[in-house]
């Protein structure tokens, strides 16, 4: 059913790592093979990008603005495609927490409309994680999964 790679920032209090749980759970359910990848812990390496069918991308809120890290990661892309690398047009889902306001949003939606298709509404979640974001996360996956099954149908 293909390979998701969710990429997402997540350190002191977790919540981002949550979401992105519940995220790999529902594209698991739906068939896919699933990676995380915290990029707080590593960066992305261009084979594993290039492997994935699909991408989730999650990030906190830091300042109404992406994680520097989840940044680093579009920054990469950037250079990936200007060296001529296939890295545009990808089905992708977004994600984020939140302590408040989610201004992070429209920035964060604008990054991956440059490289991804996007599937789906985004998810944001104030902390603490709700049960309700967790859901909306799980189908997220699923939704994400369906999509490359739709993908692969019409080839």
């Amino acid at each position: 059913m293909g390979k998701i790679i969710v990429i997402y920032h997540s350190q002191q209090y977790g919540n981002t790592r949550m979401l992105a749980e519940a995220l790999a759970e529902g594209a698991r359910e739906a068939g896919a093979e699933v990676n995380l990848i915290n990029t707080n812990e590593r960066r992305v390496t261009l084979e594993e990008f290039l492997s994935a069918d699909g991408v989730a991308i999650g990030t906190p809120d830091y300042f109404s603005y992406v994680a520097g890290t989840v940044k680093t990661f579009f920054d990469d892309i950037y250079q990936w495609d200007q060296s001529g690398k296939p890295v545009k047009g990808k089905p992708a889902v977004l994600f984020f927490s939140c302590g408040g306001g989610g201004k992070v949003r429209q920035p964060f939606e604008s990054l991956a409309q440059r490289f991804f298709q996007q599937v789906g509404e985004t998810v944001g979640s104030e902390r603490p994680i709700s049960n309700e974001a967790k859901k909306k996360c799980l189908a997220l996956g699923k939704e994400l999964v369906k999509n490359l099954s739709k993908r692969a149908s019409k080839k």
